[in-house]
């Protein structure tokens, strides 16, 4: 193969319209923005206008607040470890912590720590350690036999 041989797939590339070159082009003389007005002219983004009058997201009030210092978990289902687990990727025998599942590729980054929730079912006998789980799935885990210890998360 040479490089004068390569060549995209048909169909994979559409040329783009050209505007402003000619009547029979349709796209010509004014192309396509129509007479006069402020859309008609370069530069102009009207994102939110509304012509003078007060724009809705300024007729709206302000609601609740972003927290500076609120925590974000790496949310990981009891039918997810499951699964991992009858796929041979985690080692129901051992102990299952935050690195394992990260290392397994459960979880993609731990964030602010790991949380169990129980969503999906669990039958294999685990000892999970993580920074927290719902109630309901802590209940689960012990109900298949294992046990779930949740690490406040280190600050």
């Amino acid at each position: 193969m040479k490089l004068h041989e390569l060549h995209d797939n048909p169909g994979a590339t559409k040329t783009k319209k050209r505007v402003g070159r000619g009547p029979g082009s349709g796209k010509g003389k004014m192309a396509g923005r129509g007479i006069k007005g402020q859309k008609s002219r370069s530069g102009v983004a009207l994102n939110g206008y509304e012509g003078g009058q007060m724009p809705l997201y300024m007729r709206l009030p302000k609601r609740g607040f972003n927290s500076r210092n609120k925590k974000s978990f790496a949310v990981v289902n009891l039918g997810m470890i499951q699964k991992f687990i009858d796929a041979k990727k985690l080692d129901a025998k051992g102990d299952i912590t935050e690195d394992t599942l990260l290392e397994a590729g459960l979880v993609r980054r731990k964030l602010d720590g790991v949380r169990i929730l129980a969503k999906g079912d669990i039958t294999s006998k685990v000892t999970l350690t993580v920074t927290g789980a719902s109630k309901t799935a802590v209940d689960a885990v012990e109900k298949a036999g294992g046990k779930l210890n949740t690490a406040a998360a280190a600050e």
